[in-house]
């Protein structure tokens, strides 16, 4: 639910801080059917995720999938629930902290960091609004999708002005687009891989599964499936690993219309049908653990290969917390953040100047 707060009191002579919103696609606060029902309710109505006209799935939305998959999806959550909460929650979170550390330590910048569910606690709203607390008048926003999707991406641009719509000061904003060829994100997701193959040797394929999105959505123009295949080539280009070893599929296909292929789980099928024994799996459209990678992959996609007749199955984690990632993150918003760098916070002793200057102006008017 939309909260809202008062418009934060202006005092002249404060100069804005900067600040970033990292934002991740969402989680259910527990995992139980009770708490997916909200969630998914909020997920399945943005018209960005779901672009069938209103008057055809609010029906279906409402009268099937809110009243039969909550159950199946709690049950999902509660298989790679975490002692801290949703993995997605936990990853995201560190990662802003460790963020806000690689930024600010040793550089002499003092850049506040907020982070943000697009569906789910805390919402856009509150990091926005936290931020704002802070007297920060230029936002960073960074989208934690590496390739760009008019379901993703574009649906936090929404959130953001929707949000703002009714600030009366307004921030300076800036937006994160899409990391999908950036040389220290692709450096990290090669160097897990290589890291993992030292300890396990490598694997007959090596298979990348995406998220999926309708096919439909490649034929209006949205490059999704195009930077994901980019990312894919400049990975298997860092590993030097054979072409013909490596497949890009896509996985969480929902609804009966056709999605981006091929699909993850029937080609791990085939490929263990055809005698290939061993198969990694990484997924390069997520840069956090979440229920996609650690349920669909790592046990639906693995049972169904070995199944199958595969032998050993290893998914590879996402990047998470990872050194080398949140360094790529750093100079990642950097480069996002340009002159703003160069703009210094008010010393304390500043601050209390600025105060008994307005505190001055008050008396006087």
């Amino acid at each position: 639910m939309a909260r809202y707060w008062p418009e934060p009191s202006f005092t002249h002579g404060l100069s804005n801080r900067t600040g970033i919103l990292l934002v991740n696609l969402g989680t259910p606060d527990a995992p139980t059917a009770k708490a997916l029902r909200p969630y998914l309710k909020e997920f399945l109505s943005d018209p960005r995720v779901v672009e069938i006209p209103r008057a055809i799935w609010w029906p279906i939305l409402n009268g099937i999938i809110l009243n039969t998959r909550p159950p199946k999806s709690a049950a999902k959550y509660a298989s790679i629930w975490m002692d801290e909460g949703s993995p997605l929650r936990v990853h995201t979170e560190r990662q802003s902290k460790l963020l806000k550390g690689f930024l600010n330590v040793g550089t002499g910048t003092d850049i506040d960091v907020a982070w943000a569910m697009r569906y789910g606690e805390p919402s856009i709203q509150d990091g926005l609004h936290a931020l704002r607390e802070k007297r920060c008048g230029r936002i960073l926003v960074v989208p934690l999708y590496p390739q760009y999707s008019s379901s993703t991406t574009a649906s936090v641009m929404d959130e953001v002005t929707r949000c703002m719509q009714h600030w009366r000061n307004l921030p300076e904003i800036r937006y994160v687009r899409s990391f999908h060829d950036d040389p220290g994100y692709i450096s990290a997701i090669a160097q897990s891989v290589r890291e993992h193959w030292i300890k396990n040797g490598e694997p007959e394929r090596l298979l990348m599964s995406f998220h999926g999105v309708p096919r439909r959505t490649l034929e209006l123009g949205d490059p999704y499936h195009c930077e994901c295949h980019k990312t894919a080539r400049l990975v298997a280009e860092s590993l030097s690993f054979p072409t013909d070893r490596i497949l890009v599929t896509f996985q969480s296909r929902f609804g009966k219309a056709e999605w981006l292929k091929p699909y993850t789980q029937p080609t791990l099928e085939v490929l263990a049908r055809d005698g290939v024994t061993r198969v990694d799996v990484i997924c390069p459209g997520f840069v956090s653990d979440c229920l996609e990678t650690l349920e669909e992959i790592a046990l639906e996609c693995k049972e169904a290969f070995l199944t199958h007749g595969g032998r050993t199955f290893h998914y590879i984690p996402c990047l998470n917390e990872r050194h080398d990632w949140i360094s790529a993150l750093t100079e990642i918003t950097r480069t996002q953040l340009g002159h703003w760098l160069d703009i210094a916070p008010d010393s304390p002793d500043e601050l209390a100047k600025a105060r008994q200057r307005a505190l001055d102006h008050g008396a006087k008017s």
